[in-house]
């Protein structure tokens, strides 16, 4: 049985959801969670008329070359190759987001709607941004009030989508 702390409830539910279950569980409110922090992004895109980010691309380009990886095709075919890969990363790391949170919860971990949302912002953040300042394509410390609004607030929409859809998928 699960015990309440102010942070939120530790141990097992009473649904008995095995650990592939909140695996599963967790891949689809990542999934969630990355349309809402889709959304949101293309709704800052249209409210401030800003372009598109190229750093999923160049992160891409720098993943396959630390590799040794090619990406098949020249010209256009290459390019438009790479554009179709940069967002798959985010897909990619907003379910795998998921998915720990859903491991987490299979764990006994059942955060409250602030402490998960933001442990679940968190991770998107890292999980985002890690990869893209490791291989030197951007550097957060550099960003201007106005770029961590336009990455924060997507991110924080993010996690509250995924720990909302997991939280109604635990009723316990």
């Amino acid at each position: 049985m699960a015990t309440r702390t102010p942070l939120g409830a530790f141990g097992t539910g009473r649904r008995g959801i095995s650990t592939g279950g909140w695996l599963v569980r967790g891949a689809a409110a990542g999934a969630a969670g990355t349309t809402v922090l889709n959304t949101v992004t293309y709704l800052d895109m249209v409210l401030r008329g800003r372009g598109t980010s190229d750093t999923p691309e160049q992160t891409v380009e720098a993943l396959a070359d630390k590799a040794h990886v090619a990406i098949p095709g020249e010209g256009d075919t290459r390019d438009n190759r790479v554009a179709g890969l940069g967002p798959l990363t985010g897909i990619v790391a907003g379910v795998g987001v998921g998915v720990l949170a859903g491991l987490a919860r299979a764990a006994g971990f059942r955060p409250n709607p602030l402490v998960g949302g933001l442990v679940a912002t968190v991770g998107a953040l890292v999980g985002a941004n890690g990869p893209m300042a490791v291989l030197g394509i951007n550097d957060p410390r550099t960003w201007s009030a106005t770029d961590w609004a336009a990455d924060v607030v997507p991110h924080l929409a993010y996690g509250l989508a995924t720990h909302s859809t997991l939280a109604a998928l635990d009723r316990a």
